[in-house]
């Protein structure tokens, strides 16, 4: 089972907000879930993103793979190297 870090889009109509979740990566972008460690609002100024780095470790050490998007903002809020 392959397991990813990805953002699930919620929030209004042009207006996104999302959640940072542990997902199987054969669920749909909104579905099934196994565990949300943050959330993620790029309507801020500047953008917030608030998520449990250790929560973050404990699952990229047992194998989760972050998305291209998550890497990304992980990398810039100094979770990741």
């Amino acid at each position: 089972m392959a397991v990813k870090i990805r953002l699930k889009r919620v929030g209004k109509k042009k207006q996104p907000y999302y959640r940072v979740v542990v997902a199987d990566s054969r669920s749909p972008r909104d579905g099934r879930f196994i565990e949300q460690i943050g959330t993620y609002d790029p309507h801020t100024d500047p953008s917030t993103f608030k998520v449990d780095a250790d929560k973050v470790k404990d699952w990229i050490s047992k194998g989760a793979q972050p998305t291209e998007t998550v890497k990304k903002l992980l990398k810039y809020n100094g979770i990741l190297e």
